[in-house]
């Protein structure tokens, strides 16, 4: 096998297809098809999370590139057509979290369905979709860390398919893309243990917000291209903090505000709070 490896799957005429896109593609179906399933044993209308996707994945796609190009503007405003290309990478998570956030509530809201319901559920399969598509930055060789040494890598028992595609120019990188996979991974697993305690409704959307943003704040500070801000700041690491805070406050307020349902009750009002 040839390194580094193709990041095009395959061309259709002058239309090229790339692996970045085939692997979020998959990470969005299989979330998809674990989140219906759910849904239906929890009592949701049947076509809930596909005429939710018909909104979010268009949505998520823009908020998360736009959040990628706005950190990264005095690159975008001298080169405006690059903007369009996210093929080639460059499409903040964050940004996606946040398009896919607002359009859940908007979408809970006109469905009558309750938002805490519809993000619980979906959360297992939301870090699912994170860790393959964490993927697709190991084909297009970026979202690595620091220079090492390949006797570092082989120290990590890390696959040679692995290494040799961390030879990025004549040098070695921390594989931070499959540190944060690894970690999204664990996230999945235990979200569906709890799912099994039937916690608070709202706490595994908010578990999975703590955990993944833990991870994200360590794993962001080993990253070369992290998004900055006044070239003192890393973004992510900020938001990540902000957001274990706000998650941990927001779970607490509510088991002491409210007298909160259950995640497998059979309720589906359309509200934010309970």
């Amino acid at each position: 096998m040839d390194y580094p490896l193709n990041p095009i799957a395959f061309e259709l005429g002058s239309f090229q297809v790339h692996w970045y896109g085939i692997i979020i593609g998959i990470g969005i179906a299989l979330g998809f098809y674990l989140a219906s399933k759910e849904g239906d044993r929890l009592g949701l209308p049947q076509e809930t999370f596909s005429d939710l996707l018909i909104w979010a994945i268009p949505i998520a796609l823009i908020s998360a590139r736009a959040y990628y190009v706005l950190f990264e503007w005095d690159y975008y405003s001298q080169n405006p057509g690059a903007i369009i290309q996210i093929w080639n990478g460059g499409i903040a998570i964050h940004g996606a979290l946040i398009g896919s956030v607002i359009t859940a509530i908007v979408f809970s809201r006109k469905k009558n369905i309750s938002f805490w319901k519809l993000a619980d559920i979906a959360a297992p399969s939301i870090i699912l979709g994170q860790a393959i598509g964490r993927w697709g930055n190991f084909i297009n060789q970026e979202a690595h860390g620091e220079e090492v040494t390949r006797s570092f890598l082989e120290g990590l028992y890390l696959p040679d398919f692995i290494v040799n595609q961390m030879y990025i120019e004549g040098t070695y990188y921390h594989p931070t893309f499959f540190y944060e996979s690894v970690w999204n991974i664990i996230g999945f697993a235990l979200l569906l243990l709890l799912r099994k305690v039937n916690p608070k409704r709202g706490e595994l959307f908010l578990s999975y917000v703590i955990w993944y943003s833990i991870g994200r704040f360590f794993i962001e500070g080993m990253r070369t291209d992290s998004l900055m801000v006044a070239d003192l700041l890393r973004i992510a690491q900020v938001l990540s903090l902000t957001l274990i805070v706000v998650a941990a406050f927001i779970l607490v307020f509510r088991r002491i505000k409210y007298a909160l349902p259950r995640y497998a009750d059979q309720t589906n009002e359309g509200t934010i709070a309970p």
